[in-house]
């Protein structure tokens, strides 16, 4: 896309644009739901936007919008044709395109959320398409999964472990969960939750509202 001089929400600083949140986690992880949770619980506070990334399809996107969470406009599909990590990493400029879509639309927005398809560990966001990163992991993979690491879970700055009420059914220590990630990930945090028994997702939301906050006071538009 061409330079754009007059417009201060696509400068590459970061000032005067929307807090860009990166989300992802392997399939079935809840990362669509986890997004829902965060329009509802944060729509009426921010002003957001929504990029979802699939392979071959529009699902994500086409769920979050019969689940009303968020106006229909402000949910944009990214249909990858290619490995899911290609588009949040190695090759973003469709996931750039949408996000400046919505900020042209609705600007100034608050929060662009981009969510990934589902993916494995080794998932991660480029830093030039997304400011914070969220990765997603259920408890249904058994409670050694935290301690297998990969980037997702090292270096995203929140983990979140989700579907903590399955944890009984499926033989889940959730300390074991919770002190191996705190073994490979040191002092960045780690949330657990269960988007089915509490679909506020309270805690998290709570953190990407201090991200918006902080963000907004670091990046604000610099006075003419």
């Amino acid at each position: 896309m061409g330079a754009r001089h007059d417009d201060h929400h696509h400068a590459p600083d970061g000032h005067g644009r929307a807090l860009r949140l990166g989300v992802g986690g392997p399939v079935g992880s809840g990362k669509t739901a986890l997004v829902a949770a965060l329009c509802r619980t944060l729509g009426p506070d921010l002003s957001l936007g929504v990029v979802t990334n699939d392979i071959y399809t529009t699902e994500d996107a086409d769920f979050l919008r019969r689940a009303g969470v968020l106006d229909p406009e402000r949910i944009l599909a990214v249909e990858t044709g290619c490995c899911p990590h290609t588009a949040i990493r190695d090759d973003i400029a469709a996931n750039l395109d949408a996000v400046e879509t919505l900020e042209d639309r609705f600007g100034p927005l608050d929060l662009v959320i981009v969510e990934s398809g589902g993916d494995n560990l080794t998932a991660t966001f480029s830093r030039g398409l997304a400011d914070r990163q969220i990765f997603v992991l259920d408890v249904s993979g058994g409670d050694k999964v935290p301690r297998k690491g990969g980037p997702g879970v090292t270096t995203a700055d929140l983990l979140v472990i989700n579907k903590t009420d399955l944890a009984p059914m499926v033989g889940a220590d959730l300390g074991v969960m919770d002190r191996d990630a705190a073994a490979v990930r040191g002092e960045r945090p780690v949330l657990f939750t269960s988007i089915r028994e509490q679909p506020s997702a309270g805690a998290v939301a709570s953190w990407v509202s201090d991200q918006v906050t902080a963000w907004s006071h670091t990046h604000a538009t610099p006075a003419s």
